[in-house]
């Protein structure tokens, strides 16, 4: 090996060359940095300027206050509280982790529910956490005395909605708020809702949470390398919520809702002489519309509940009793009945348009309707009248008037035996053109649409759940049963108001209207909405007056079903404050007590409200639901609904809700529940 390998002393050292190849290196990697600080401060000065500022700054957003919901005559419906909330800091929580004991024990939780406070992603990590909301003023005071002692724990002012007029008042109708579901966070990309935003979830606050939601500000924060905040670089103040001008009548609506709670309630205390039972009046709901604009004076539905509740979260307990209770259901709406009677006038309208009968024409009530050449296996063959006996000769006026089914079982079979002159649905057209079985328009979401039972609906329902609706056919019975308002005809109190009032101004369909306008949070009128026509229905004079005269007989002829419950209940001048309407008292599955209905309208003629009660199970229509709308008319012959009044900065809402004149004579229902 030693005479392979030459000795150092034998080699001729090469220095030069080894300084050249470590020089050469040293020249490459100090070229390559030249050039990358070159496209860092040159070529990309302005990406390299973002990325640095965003390594130290955090855009935080700054939720604004919600607009205010006001009434017809600008009183305050919903408002907004400030709070007072004790925040921690997650650093100072951090670097001091006795302070979440010391601030669990001031707040009355335990460590544990502090810290899943501070771990809850919803709520941004550069701003503090909410330990609790709404503190007392003892415990703010205090904090303030001894805030040395709590690092990282302060004080910080936010919003939660009040009501000036009581959680109780229109529940349905306002709605609640609450925090924002992932869903509604997924459908509201790019317009600052975090985790941590509120949403309105039922009601007004939910289908106009965009104008009452505002604008949101922000705060830029300036932080270090290790994530402490240093301080606000910049801010943008949020803009409030408009405020949002309702249809709504604050003492009508009041009203509404006493009249029905008050009803059901003696109305599950007093026995049906019919059916020997006491009614379970399991739920109901009443409406005043406005028909010549379609707007909502009043919207009541029962059982009912407090929004009080949801201010600042609700417990699942308490959701689930209200849950369990079915008070959150807006029967108004949502709620779908049989209709009975008060289907009459939509039938009455397709037999005179038709030309199926003339009003003068009389038809023998004889109390038992055969039908002729009646099919074995049909929906029936014999049809009884409510009464055990007929009325006798009675035309169309009186037929509506004393509620004659027997003469609307006849129209109804004209009507399918003769198919091949009025077509297949004639009667079913009319609903349609009224707005029973459509959606409506109401600016509310959750609106059931309901359906007039026809055979193309058999076939729609048994394609979607062939068990459950196993029977496709129509029969010249299922015309007779859904001329009266039975079989599987089913139908809103929204859909009812609509239709009454389609009927009462002359053929205009107007949607259903709960707003009335968006103000500004300065007081500038942003939007008045105005009144929608969605479709007309054909009343010549030779249709309406007849309907009409039965109609008005209903209340004000002495064979009027509801002629003996107005003589008790309403205490108004019925000369001077003429009015009408229908009862219906619609069957349901056997053993079971009807569902109660009455239609009631006024003052004839140019009427200005269509007021709408449903009870569900609730007995006879005359006896249940017909106090409900006398009452109501009661007060609103004392207590007539002005005009729409839009605030001004000059004319601010007001918490205080102006006097009303209580109702003449008000007689309270017979029967008051124990306890």
């Amino acid at each position: 090996m030693a005479d392979l390998v030459p000795s150092p002393d034998e080699v001729e050292a090469r220095p030069p060359f080894r300084l050249i190849v470590v020089g050469s290196v040293f020249v490459i990697l100090f070229s390559l940095l030249i050039l990358r600080l070159f496209s860092l401060q040159v070529v990309n000065a302005s990406v390299s300027k973002a990325n640095a500022t965003a390594n130290q700054i955090r855009i935080v957003t700054v939720q604004p206050p919600r607009g205010q919901i006001v009434d017809r005559s600008d009183t305050v419906l919903v408002g907004n509280q400030v709070n007072q909330d004790i925040v921690l800091s997650r650093l100072e929580a951090s670097q001091h982790p006795e302070v979440i004991g010391q601030v669990a024990a001031l707040t009355g939780q335990t460590p544990a529910q502090v810290q899943a406070i501070l771990n809850n992603p919803k709520y941004d990590p550069y701003q503090p956490a909410p330990i609790e909301t709404n503190a007392p003023n003892a415990t703010i005071q205090f904090l303030e005395e001894h805030q040395s002692e709590y690092p990282g724990v302060t004080i910080q002012a936010s919003t939660t909605r009040v009501y000036p007029q009581g959680g109780s008042v229109a529940p349905h109708v306002l709605g609640y708020v609450g925090a924002i579901s992932s869903s509604q966070l997924a459908q509201n990309p790019n317009k600052g809702y975090t985790q941590a935003s509120a949403f309105g979830q039922s009601g007004i606050e939910d289908f106009y949470q965009s104008s009452l939601r505002g604008v949101p500000g922000y705060q830029a924060i300036e932080v270090n390398a290790q994530g402490l905040v240093q301080g606000i670089v910049k801010e943008k103040a949020p803009i409030p919520g408009d405020t949002l001008v309702l249809n709504l009548d604050l003492g009508l609506q009041q009203n509404l809702q006493a009249n029905l709670e008050q009803q059901i309630l003696a109305d599950r205390q007093t026995v049906d002489a019919r059916s020997g039972k006491f009614p379970p009046a399991i739920n109901g709901a009443a409406i005043v519309m406005d028909p010549q604009t379609g707007a909502i004076l009043a919207m009541a539905s029962y059982p009912s509940y407090d929004l009080t509740q949801f201010v600042g979260g609700i417990s699942q307990a308490s959701l689930n009793t209200i849950l369990q209770s079915g008070a959150l259901n807006n029967y108004a709406i949502g709620g779908l009945y049989t209709p009975g009677s008060t289907f009459k006038m939509v039938t009455a309208t397709a037999a005179l348009n038709d030309g199926l009968i003339s009003a003068g024409q009389y038809v023998n009530d004889t109390g038992t309707f055969t039908t002729p050449s009646c099919i074995a296996g049909g929906a029936g063959c014999v049809f009884h009248d409510d009464e055990s006996g007929g009325l006798g000769e009675v035309n169309l006026p009186m037929a509506l008037t004393a509620s004659s089914d027997y003469y609307f079982y006849n129209l109804g079979y004209l009507f399918g035996s003769q198919t091949s002159k009025y077509g297949q649905t004639p009667i079913q057209n009319v609903a349609a053109q009224y707005g029973l079985g459509q959606p409506s328009g109401i600016d509310l979401f959750g609106e059931a649409v309901g359906r007039v039972d026809s055979q193309a609906v058999r076939q729609q329902l048994h394609a979607q759940a062939p068990n459950a609706f196993p029977n496709t056919t129509w029969y010249v019975g299922d015309n007779i049963e859904m001329a009266f308002g039975q079989g599987s005809t089913s139908v809103s109190p929204l859909q009812m108001a609509t239709a009454y009032s389609t009927f009462i101004n002359g053929g205009t369909r107007y949607a259903p209207q709960v707003a009335a306008g968006v103000v500004s949070p300065s007081g500038t009128l942003i939007h008045q909405y105005q009144p929608r026509v969605v479709n007309h229905v054909s009343l010549p004079a030779s249709t309406l007056q007849p309907i009409l005269q039965g109609l008005l007989g209903v209340v004000n002829n002495k064979s009027g079903t509801a002629y003996a419950t107005f003589q008790q209940y309403a205490h108004f001048d019925m000369n001077a404050f003429q009015v009408g309407g229908k009862t219906g008292t619609a069957s349901n599955a056997p053993g079971l007590e009807p569902n109660s209905w009455f239609v009631g309208f006024g003052p004839v003629p140019n009427a200005k409200y269509v007021i709408v009660c449903v009870i569900d199970q609730g007995g006879y229509g005359a006896s249940a639901a017909a106090p409900v709308v006398a009452n109501t008319f009661n007060y609103l012959v004392a207590n007539p609904v002005g005009p729409v009044k839009f605030p001004t900065p000059s004319s601010p809402p007001s918490n205080t809700a102006p006097a009303t004149v209580p109702p003449a004579g008000y007689v309270p229902p017979t029967t008051v529940p124990a306890g």
